[in-house]
């Protein structure tokens, strides 16, 4: 019956079904794993939250034997939690970096000039931790992860 749906190349097809879906399958655990945190909000709970998940998940993967790449990415409010001056999840983020040194903390730039000007003070003057990396404009990290394929989860 396939003989005649199908012709030769049917039984090819349906002989290589399960070879092709043990590599698909393989292929997908051996994709990279990526995390994009989005922290936007300002209020404690909301930083604590995104630093809950970062440990959550560097621990998943390590107890699996597999690696992840993580980035939380601060902007508007959420920007406070990389401010040296003001930050309620300093000393957490601190430790975080001890234990998991991978992740990156993304400082978002646009937010920082507003902070800025909203507090009468200069860019050199609002001092972020020394775990911040900063980014241009958080949107735009964010845009290009995602575009990387990377997950992005917001706290």
């Amino acid at each position: 019956m396939y003989r005649r749906l199908f012709g030769r190349s049917g039984l090819f097809i349906l002989a290589a079904a399960p070879v092709l879906a043990a590599t698909a399958a393989q292929a997908e655990s051996e994709r990279p794993h990526r995390l994009v945190i989005h922290v936007g909000g300002g209020t404690p709970s909301e930083m604590n939250v995104a630093l809950s998940n970062i440990g959550a998940t560097a621990e998943y993967y390590a107890g699996i034997g597999k690696t992840v790449a993580i980035e939380l990415v601060a902007n508007g409010p959420g920007y406070a939690m990389l401010r040296d001056d003001v930050s309620p999840v300093k000393a957490r983020i601190a430790e975080i970096h001890k234990k998991y040194p991978f992740v990156v903390f993304s400082a978002c730039q646009n937010s920082r000039r507003g902070v800025a000007k909203a507090e009468g003070k200069t860019v050199e003057q609002i001092v972020e931790l020394p775990e911040a990396t900063d980014v241009a404009a958080g949107v735009v990290r964010m845009i290009e992860l995602q575009e990387q394929g990377w997950s992005y989860i917001r706290a």
